[in-house]
């Protein structure tokens, strides 16, 4: 049975600055605990001022390398920084393997800086499921960016682009035919381009190809065209960290001068209600009265006594009664 907690006064810490109770509040959220409900309500009203960074690519091209390094930039202007690393699920625990923090740990003790890996626990998309309500934890507690790393993605992992306000994607030379992989999915969400170990053999035909795509998509909002930047990084030893800091800092005032900022934030927020809503009528389904009408609404479909569709039909208005 679930502890009950002292909401109001675990926010209250929060806002104050407190890891312990951040973490804590992440706990809560990633447990699904029964006042979740009341964790969001008191949230809620704190949220609004954090600059979400969303950074994906393909495995291998150095995205928790680049995310430290990113760390060190925005500190440097003073800036705190929350940052959520979605790892994928241990195969045993279902936690997150913690690759993540193991490279972040030049941080730990910076009270600028919380970091928290999250397990996918078999979320599609490179996100966990309680990614958002984790940002809103973030949000609350008054950092003022938000770095999401995602786990290494294809085509049609691009969940984070519906969650952050800016998206980076991360490439890196050598990597064979990678944009040809990814260019149908992931390519196409950048805000920013960063290509990554830029001191390799092959960076310049990446920068290129990049360009080269670019040219052929450029992006319109209301008659106003972004076009997406190209920053060469060596993460490992720090160099373009500034230059992606400009890349999103740009990014950001064009989003707030075309009334993008808001429709994309508008956009997570119906995301998360959806996802919520949906989650809730997935309880109901399973539940007792519910199962057992859906097996034997299953076993009409197999005798067929009843199409699915229909089957689907009589199941939600047995559901509303």
């Amino acid at each position: 049975m679930a502890v009950a907690v002292d909401v109001a006064e675990l926010v209250e810490r929060a806002r104050g600055g407190q890891q312990r109770a951040v973490a804590r509040l992440i706990s809560l959220v990633e447990d699904a605990h029964p006042q979740l409900r009341e964790v969001a309500a008191a949230l809620t009203p704190h949220t609004g001022n954090a600059t979400v960074v969303g950074l994906t690519g393909p495995p291998g091209v150095g995205k928790s390398t680049s995310t430290s390094m990113l760390i060190s930039a925005l500190r440097a202007e003073g800036k705190r920084v929350g940052v959520l690393a979605i790892d994928p699920s241990s195969p045993f625990s279902g936690g997150a393997l913690l690759g993540d923090r193991i490279r972040m740990t030049e941080h730990a003790v910076d009270p600028g800086v919380f970091i928290r890996s999250m397990a996918t626990r078999g979320h599609l998309g490179g996100l966990a499921w309680a990614t958002p309500q984790a940002l809103r934890v973030l949000d609350a507690a008054g950092f003022d960016v938000v770095l999401v790393e995602t786990v290494g993605v294809g085509q049609s992992e691009v969940d984070v682009v519906r969650l952050a306000d800016t998206t980076v994607v991360l490439l890196a030379p050598g990597m064979g035919d990678g944009i040809q992989a990814a260019k149908a999915g992931v390519l196409e969400i950048a805000d920013v381009f960063v290509v990554n170990k830029a001191d390799r053999d092959g960076a310049d035909t990446t920068v290129r190809e990049l360009k080269q795509m670019i040219s052929l998509a450029r992006r319109e909002v209301r008659g106003h065209s972004w076009r997406q930047p190209i920053v060469r990084t060596v993460a490992v030893k720090g160099e373009g960290a500034a230059q992606v800091v400009e890349a999103l800092t740009e990014h950001h005032t064009w989003l707030e001068a075309n009334d993008e900022l808001r429709r994309r934030r508008a956009g997570r927020a119906a995301g998360e209600v959806e996802a919520i809503a949906l989650q809730s009528l997935h309880a109901e389904l399973v539940d007792l009265r519910g199962g057992r009408r859906l097996a034997e609404l299953a076993e009409g479909v197999v005798d067929r006594v009843v199409d699915p569709f229909s089957a689907a039909d009589q199941l939600i208005e047995g559901l509303r009664s």
